[in-house]
């Protein structure tokens, strides 16, 4: 590796340049634009979908989001996108930003610090581009 790059990101340029090559309007492509297109469900359709469907007692839709986001912190934040759209459903769902980032946070004990760290900064961004939008 002379020009001092990971093998993470040569591989992440190869793909941007085969993307390119295969679609050259991808040279333009925002996945936080993309995000955009997907809204976020209403609170009772999540309740319908992700609450207590299954069971009249059973978790309530800000729990399960919570625990979702929970698990995407443990798998590294790889997932950008399914992470940011926790974010945003469990906001929806009635999760404060203190609840999400408590959630974060408490996974820095199995995940480890820098997994918390990458997840807390997807979060922090969302709950910006949420204020941004709202004003």
């Amino acid at each position: 590796m002379s020009d001092g790059k990971t093998p993470f990101e040569l591989m992440m340029e190869q793909a941007q340049e085969m993307t390119k090559a295969f679609n050259p309007a991808m040279t333009s492509f925002d996945p936080k634009g993309m995000e955009k297109l997907w809204p976020t469900m209403g609170k009772d359709a999540m309740e319908m979908f992700f609450g207590k469907g299954m069971s009249k007692n059973g978790l309530d839709a800000k729990t399960r989001l919570l625990l979702t986001l929970a698990g995407l912190t443990m798998q590294g934040a790889q997932a950008e996108a399914p992470l940011r759209l926790t974010v945003r459903h469990a906001l929806e769902a009635g999760a404060t930003e203190e609840e999400i980032a408590e959630t974060i946070a408490q996974m820095s004990m199995f995940a480890g610090i820098p997994a918390m760290t990458r997840a807390m900064e997807m979060a922090k961004s969302v709950m910006a581009d949420q204020k941004d939008d709202e004003t």
